[in-house]
């Protein structure tokens, strides 16, 4: 019935791989939804996680020579922040947002034409952007463009401060003083010049892959993965689709009778009268993957039967990352199918708006048939995944 696995993502720094490793909020619930499967070829979802996974690399390891080596203090007056080191950051940011914006002009003529926010935030996971802590990861390297001045603000005044002191050494330098040059400082010299020149080494595919018409993004060009290429949406879908999960308690799925009882994701639409969510800097990996997973099929994607089994089972930490749970506080459903719609947003001042629907939607056909956990008991012995048992 299933014939092909959804990958899990996180970083393989040995192969550069991103592979699946799961979805949700908990670790083992990531263990537990995504079993080992075989895996297939690259994908966006893979892509956009892999993202996640680089920069935060590339912004931590930057981060380890923008500290002293030989001291705790906050504001060491021996060893101040490397200038290479700054520009290091700078130089990050410049290629996270020079490349996000090439990608587009080389991508997707809508944005050429202006047109893509026509459809931009219709098909995005989430309202306020479904790219988890990649925003306030880009933040970081942002604050290293702006001068000790402007950021004032936000260190206290008092005597004594770090303020304070900050104003005494840079009055200091202005006077000509130097840091005494201890062992510490020479070592550090010698890391941030050696720092700064495998930087510049490493950046001249990244440059050359900037200035091609053939721009590949979020790609790494060597084995260390410290120094990346960067960039985001390219190209847009126009059209929103989703999987709408159901289940029945009656015996015959089939029984025109039977009644269809929908579960409602934390985040992603479902429910046509619930506003568009607001989320930052969290992340509902499952809707994410549940959005992904509506533009391939169930065979592709064999993970959404697993989780719709562990739903029938009616286990709790499963439950635990849905919004709604049709069955709370009765028998667990017999039946469960997955549905496949188009969702668009109700015209403002419109008839479903009026009715208090954000959503208008139009059933496309069905995702996956009916499956029910006596019939899916093969299905998880061939792959060695564990039985789900009734809570």
């Amino acid at each position: 019935m299933v014939s092909a696995g959804m990958r899990s993502v996180y970083l393989n720094l040995r192969t550069g791989k991103c592979r699946n490793h799961g979805v949700g909020s908990r670790p083992v619930i990531h263990r537990d939804l995504f079993p080992a499967a075989p895996e297939p070829a690259a994908s966006k979802e893979n892509r956009a996680l892999c993202r996640w996974e680089s920069q935060l690399l590339e912004t931590g390891f930057l981060a380890i020579f923008l500290c002293p080596l030989w001291t705790l203090s906050r504001l060491p007056h021996s060893t101040p922040p490397s200038s290479i080191v700054i520009w290091g950051f700078r130089w990050l940011i410049f290629r996270i947002m020079l490349g996000a914006g090439l990608i587009k002009i080389r991508g997707d003529r809508c944005w050429r034409e202006l047109t893509c926010m026509d459809y931009h935030y219709e098909v995005l996971l989430i309202i306020s952007g479904n790219l988890s802590f990649l925003n306030w990861l880009t933040i970081v390297p942002s604050i290293a463009c702006f001068d000790d001045l402007s950021l004032g603000f936000l260190f206290s005044s008092r005597r004594g401060g770090v303020k304070d002191r900050v104003v005494q050494m840079q009055a200091g330098q202005a006077a000509g003083e130097q840091p005494p040059l201890g062992y510490g400082r020479c070592i550090r010299q010698v890391v941030n010049i050696s720092f700064g020149l495998l930087i510049a080494y490493l950046s001249v595919p990244v440059v050359l892959n900037l200035l091609s018409s053939r721009q590949v993004m979020n790609t790494s060009f060597n084995p260390l993965r410290i120094v990346n290429t960067y960039g985001a949406f390219g190209s847009i879908t126009k059209e929103r689709t989703e999987v709408i999960l159901q289940g029945t308690s009656s015996p015959d799925p089939n029984d025109p009778a039977a009644v269809w009882e929908e579960y409602d994701f934390k985040c992603k639409p479902g429910d046509l009268k619930r506003r568009p969510c607001f989320i930052t800097p969290y992340h509902y990996r499952l809707d994410w993957l549940m959005w992904f997973a509506a533009f391939q099929t169930y065979e592709q994607n064999e993970w959404i039967i697993h989780l719709a089994g562990k739903l029938l089972a009616q286990e709790e930490e499963t439950l635990s990352l849905m919004a709604t749970n049709p069955f709370a506080g009765r028998a667990p459903p017999r039946w469960i199918r997955g549905e496949h719609f188009k969702y668009k947003f109700s015209r403002p001042g419109g008839t479903h708006a009026g009715e208090g629907k954000w959503w208008i939607r139009k059933r496309i056909g069905a995702y996956f048939p009916p499956v029910n956990l006596q019939g899916l008991k093969k299905f998880y012995e061939d792959r060695s995944w564990p039985y789900p048992v009734r809570d």
